[in-house]
């Protein structure tokens, strides 16, 4: 299996494009303040560390051989397509109902008038929540297995492990907290869908019809079709740091 991931760019990813796209979050504009943005969730402390490991020396660390290095990356390219996979067959069945059974399926949603916003949305929050957690504990096992096939790779893929350590350290908890505002904004998603359906619904001067909110073209439909397109652009940047570790082994023995 190719692993083939779309570039992320410093000021952006799939996940933000979508959000973006959605009216969940502001746009992100391209500029070259990257690094000073980095920088405010770095602290002193923080710096020291990532210096530290910079100036290690790498001499006289031994070097694998070509044929080790060689089956240590098909090794973690092979876990790696393996977890990717199994997340995305995850995602796209737990959405998918005609797909079969799945350990977290998506809700049944409530399909009647009134109804209760904020009480309705609480379940897709819930399996968004429980697919992040899924990730979580798939996908840093992966991270670290990666960077132990890095340290025996070679002294200089050693000291990339080392960094990307210290950088997993200093920004995970960072990065959590901000992926965990994801489920929070369905809320704002679902309600701004099903003002838009109640709308379009006095625009026309037609009844509702709960019945065809799942059909094709109905809001609720198209949130749940929203929802797994947010899932799958989370696993794609979780898994980026991963794939890039794979890439630098795959350069490095060429």
């Amino acid at each position: 299996m190719a692993r083939v991931l779309p570039r992320t760019n410093f000021h952006s990813s799939k996940l933000i494009r979508c959000l973006a796209d959605m009216a969940m979050v502001d746009a992100v504009e391209p500029g070259n303040a990257f690094a000073e943005k980095l920088g405010l969730w770095v602290h002193f402390t923080d710096a020291i560390i990532l210096s530290a490991v910079h100036n290690d020396s790498i001499a006289g660390l031994p070097k694998m051989h070509s044929e080790a290095q060689s089956a240590a990356c098909v090794a973690v390219g092979v876990e790696f397509d393996r977890i990717r996979g199994s997340l995305v067959n995850a995602i796209t069945k737990s959405c998918s109902p005609n797909l079969g059974k799945s350990h977290n399926e998506l809700p049944v949603p409530q399909l009647a008038l009134p109804m209760d916003l904020a009480a309705a949305v609480v379940p897709y929050r819930r399996f968004y929540e429980a697919h992040q957690r899924d990730m979580e504990l798939r996908i840093h096992p992966l991270r670290v297995n990666v960077r132990e096939a890095l340290a025996k790779a070679s002294p200089t893929l050693k000291k990339l492990a080392d960094l990307d350590a210290a950088f997993e350290g200093i920004l995970r908890e960072r990065e959590s907290k901000l992926l965990s505002t994801v489920p929070g904004l369905l809320k704002k998603r679902f309600e701004q869908l099903f003002k838009e359906h109640q709308q379009k619904l006095v625009d026309t001067q037609q009844a509702d019809n709960p019945a065809g909110w799942m059909q094709a073209g109905g809001w609720l439909a198209r949130f749940c079709n929203e929802l797994q397109t947010l899932l799958l652009a989370e696993v794609e940047l979780r898994l980026q740091p991963a794939m890039g570790l794979i890439e630098a082994i795959t350069q490095d023995k060429q």
